[in-house]
């Protein structure tokens, strides 16, 4: 079942061409675009801290906002000093892709950041030199899917890293900003 996305609708009619006069690209397949969504959860100190082995409330929570299945990422090697064993899961991960991809963005924007606390705005050093975002929330209950009676004591992070088709920071922060992502406002 293909899930219809409002954010990609308006980025096809409207921001696609806005995009392309602004950045002076001729070319339609140089318009950035959004590639995919990663989120991951680790799990290695939270788990530590909690004296558990049971990580499957966190697999949950993550599978109910990210609306799909996550991958349980295991460690390759024993590391003493970090109590770590070979085989042990040290985070979760997903993938967002395609009209997935930009439902979260549109729930990320509309929905979780006016949830935060005394949000002010993502700062604008969150990209890299290929153009990717990367964003660390230290609560999961911001997420509307992410808040169960039983979890209050048992908040974790999340890492949300936005990668676009494009290799240049200023053209995926220009992308972001025409998908009206709450950004800090310029002094």
């Amino acid at each position: 079942m293909k899930v219809k996305s409002l954010l990609y609708e308006r980025y096809k009619k409207e921001i696609l061409p806005a995009l392309a006069k602004e950045l002076k690209i001729k070319n339609p397949m140089q318009i950035p675009a959004i590639k995919k969504v990663c989120l991951n959860i680790g799990m290695g100190s939270y788990l530590q801290r909690l004296n558990a082995k049971d990580y499957s409330f966190v697999e949950e929570n993550l599978t109910r906002i990210a609306g799909q299945k996550p991958v349980v990422r295991k460690s390759k090697r024993s590391v003493s000093n970090f109590k770590l064993r070979e085989g042990q899961p040290v985070g979760i991960s997903v993938t967002l892709r395609g009209h997935m991809a930009y439902n979260f963005i549109d729930k990320l924007i509309h929905v979780v950041y006016p949830r935060v606390r005394d949000f002010r705005g993502v700062s604008r050093d969150i990209f890299d030199k290929e153009g990717n975002c990367s964003i660390g929330l230290n609560d999961h209950t911001v997420f509307p899917e992410g808040v169960l009676a039983e979890d209050s004591r048992k908040i974790h992070g999340l890492q949300i890293t936005i990668v676009t088709s494009t290799d240049n920071a200023k053209h995926a922060e220009t992308l972001l900003d025409m998908l009206d992502f709450p950004f800090k406002k310029k002094i």
